[in-house]
């Protein structure tokens, strides 16, 4: 049987709208100034509503950085899966999903390191803090497959070692020495690293 979904209400789609016109008003912002330039007074009067509604969506510039940024990353991760389902060599298919990872990261390179800051140190029972995790989860969920696909490692070290994959990943996007390098270095960095965890 078809599942049907009912239609949003008028207050559903009001709070839908002004969701989409903070999200719209941040992203464009961030990605002009870099969030550190950016206050949160700017984002409302762009996405024209008040300061205390936008706080009733995100309290701080660090909770709307992870809104923005979330499902870019989330698209990154997906395509990252695709691609890695067509290699057969374990390390090449980790690559293929650290690498859209890393170039949506480094799209604005401060924003990028705020965004994994945030995610590290933020409020994990707030609700774009929790969904960061949750792609930081199912990266490593990603990795592991990979790994248990080729019989590389046993289950256990397999979701052990993906987790040593993903802080690498995360620790090198963010490290301040590494805020320079254009993303074939970095990438190259990362693999360097974990080329020393997987079985060849």
């Amino acid at each position: 049987m078809p599942v049907t979904t009912q239609p949003l209400g008028r207050r559903e789609r009001n709070k839908q709208e002004k969701l989409d016109r903070i999200t719209a008003a941040a992203t464009e912002l961030f990605a002009e100034y870099g969030v550190e330039d950016v206050t949160t007074q700017q984002i409302a009067d762009k996405a024209d509503i008040g300061t205390g509604t936008l706080f009733l969506y995100a309290k701080t510039k660090g909770e709307l950085l992870l809104l923005v940024q979330n499902a870019h990353y989330a698209e990154a991760l997906e395509r990252g899966q695709a691609d890695a389902e067509t290699i057969q060599d374990a390390l090449a298919a980790v690559m293929a999903v650290v690498r859209p990872i890393v170039e949506c990261n480094r799209t604005q390179i401060d924003n990028g390191r705020f965004y994994l800051r945030e995610m590290v140190f933020g409020d994990p029972t707030e609700p774009h803090h929790s969904a960061a995790l949750t792609i930081v989860a199912q990266t490593e969920e990603a990795i592991a497959a990979i790994l248990d696909r080729e019989k590389l490692v046993d289950a256990g070290d397999a979701a052990t070692t993906a987790r040593i994959v993903s802080a690498i990943m995360f620790v090198s996007m963010a490290a301040s020495v590494n805020a320079g390098l254009d993303i074939e270095a970095l990438v190259q960095d990362i693999r360097t690293q974990i080329s020393l965890l997987i079985p060849r």
